[in-house]
């Protein structure tokens, strides 16, 4: 992590408590990974701080690092940067991912309420003629709304259930597909389970909170985008690769479904690509994850797991070999 980021992600309040908690390396010193400075350091570091823009945690690394105990990421997904070697040799592992799902779900309610609302095309057609909206706007926009709203959601991960949550305050239905959520989970969520063609058939908005799996990789495909009714509303704020963008961009243009992408594959789109310009489609450079202050709730979280492996306590936030192949 470098000296920027550990500022950002750790601000003064949470980086009191780190400080009070463990001895802090200079973080100048292991921000590459590569220098005299830094073998010293790793050869005697027993919790490592990771953070977005850690340099990769490979298996050479950890060759380097043999009194490492635990990797603590202040962050969101570890399988960027951490190789499962970590897990082989026993180093225990967290993540901030919990908290970083937070605002990507508060963006995700938003993009529906907003979306469904169809701001954003109407938006700009106010901005262009500087006149009320009429009639005619409203049929071409297959106006929606939120009351009786059905919403899919695709993926019961901690974004996902997260979403369920604060769709409580909609008066919406929610559909869940997600192979490994039990029917009477489902029931503890509120949801109704259902496949996933029948998903996006019969939603009025679908919404992707599913891992970038070999598994799930284009689950939203040609067909499957095919099915979706006219004026059905996709908003992906997980992973660009799981919605063939190719495919889902004929329907944009002509029209027929809208879509709010905070995530697009590939990522960012070509400059000359479609939907940049389209008025139906609302697009964001990968925002929704933790921003500004909102970078401190992660901090926080890291600090107490390091206090908690300081008392000798497992990990509230822990993340398992197992959990590869099924988180982000």
């Amino acid at each position: 992590m470098s000296p920027g980021l550990l500022d950002e992600v750790f601000p003064p309040p949470v980086r009191a408590r780190l400080e009070e908690t463990a001895d802090l390396l200079d973080p100048s010193v292991i921000s590459e990974f590569d220098s005299p400075a830094a073998a010293a350091a790793l050869s005697a570091a027993e919790v490592l701080l990771t953070g977005w823009g850690c340099p990769p945690v490979d298996a050479a690394l950890l060759e380097r690092a043999p009194a490492l105990r635990a990797v603590i990421h202040a962050a969101g997904t570890v399988k960027t940067f951490l190789a499962p070697e970590a897990f082989d040799r026993g180093i225990a592992v967290s993540s901030a991912a919990s908290a970083n799902a937070v605002p990507v779900a508060e963006f995700t309610l938003a993009a529906i309420i907003m979306g469904a609302k169809r701001v954003f095309p109407l938006a700009g057609l106010y901005r262009e003629r500087r006149t009320h909206r009429t009639g005619a706007d409203l049929d071409r926009q297959h106006w929606l709304g939120t009351h009786g709203l059905r919403v899919g959601v695709v993926g019961a991960s901690r974004i996902g259930r997260r979403v369920i949550e604060l769709l409580r305050v909609l008066d919406a239905e929610v559909l869940l597909y997600d192979p490994y959520v039990s029917a009477a989970e489902a029931a503890l969520l509120g949801v109704t389970p259902t496949d996933l063609d029948t998903l996006v058939a019969t939603s009025d908005v679908v919404t992707v909170h599913a891992p970038d799996t070999p598994e799930t990789r284009g689950i939203i495909d040609a067909r499957r985008i095919g099915l979706m009714r006219p004026g059905t509303l996709l908003v992906n704020t997980a992973r660009g690769p799981l919605v063939d963008t190719e495919a889902l961009t004929g329907h944009l243009v002509s029209g027929r479904l809208d879509a709010v992408l905070d995530v697009t594959s590939p990522e960012p789109l070509p400059a000359g690509h479609p939907l940049w310009d389209l008025p139906n489609v609302f697009l964001t450079p990968h925002l929704a994850g933790a921003q500004g202050n909102e970078v401190g709730r992660l901090g926080a979280l890291a600090v107490d797991e390091l206090a908690r492996y300081a008392r000798g306590e497992p990990f509230g936030h822990p993340v398992h070999r197992a959990d590869l192949g099924r988180i982000a």
